[in-house]
């Protein structure tokens, strides 16, 4: 799989200070190119998490699939929602399919959180 970012749509997100993408990347290879457009430095150490993709807020970044899993040309665009995370699969076709999946709450419900000064 690969990284691939959509100059045409990136706005370097708009007037943040840094970009969510350069923020959020676990293996610190995004970074903005001049004329505040994201890019991906070598996408061969790219660990495929998609977070860049998942919290890009106007859709540019997308994860391209390789031909082993799908047609030629098949990506995936993913929004990072509040209770889930939207992929849009686009197929070089044209047609289009969304997935929602929810976002797990792994909290044990039986684990007591203290708040800072309480004692057990």
């Amino acid at each position: 799989m690969s990284i691939f970012v959509d100059e045409d749509v990136c706005n370097g997100c708009g007037t943040a200070e840094e970009p969510f993408c350069v923020l959020t990347c676990p293996g610190d290879l995004m970074f903005m190119k001049p004329g505040k457009k994201a890019g991906i430095r070598p996408p061969a150490d790219c660990w495929d998490c998609a977070v860049c993709v998942k919290h890009c807020p106007v859709g540019a970044i997308e994860l391209r699939l390789p031909l082993e899993i799908s047609e030629a040309g098949t990506a995936l665009r993913a929004r990072a929602l509040k209770s889930k995370t939207r992929w849009t699969v686009q197929y070089p076709d044209g047609k289009t399919e969304v997935l929602d999946i929810p976002i797990a709450d792994t909290r044990d419900p039986d684990i007591t959180v203290k708040e800072e000064g309480e004692t057990p």
